[in-house]
């Protein structure tokens, strides 16, 4: 029989992986946008991409899509998992730099998706790091 910990921990892994599936495709489909959309569509969509030069908002997407690539990868094939906790990270930096760049232009409708997708970074940091860890196959 289970116990109570070991029910709770699976319940937790489980949301983690909710967590970085959806974060993972918010980030892909974000940074695929980026690095295939021309830039004066893109700038429909997203004001910002007009105020920054073109290999900016690349390297922006090319960030965008190795994050989510880090935060699946390395839990899935279980080598090197730790380095989801760095995606993670990396993402919440990301997400702070993005956050900052809308406040100092006024664009504070942005600044909620910037908290929210930051926030679900920070939680599978914490979860992969603390609680629900992955280990390196053997």
């Amino acid at each position: 029989m289970e116990n109570s910990n070991q029910k709770s921990s699976k319940v937790l892994n489980v949301i983690l992986w909710i967590a970085q599936l959806l974060l993972a495709g918010m980030f892909l489909m974000a940074g695929f946008m980026k690095l295939t959309t021309p830039v004066d569509q893109l700038a429909a969509a997203m004001p910002f991409v007009a105020a920054v030069p073109e290999a900016i908002v690349k390297f922006i997407g090319v960030s965008e899509v190795a994050g989510a690539l880090g935060l699946l990868l390395p839990s899935l094939l279980r080598i090197k998992p730790e380095l989801t906790v760095l995606a993670a990270r990396a993402l919440i930096l990301v997400m702070i730099l993005a956050l900052a760049f809308h406040v100092s232009r006024g664009e504070f409708s942005a600044i909620g998706t910037n908290l929210i997708l930051g926030s679900i970074a920070f939680f599978i940091s914490w979860g992969r790091a603390k609680k629900a860890v992955i280990h390196a196959r053997a």
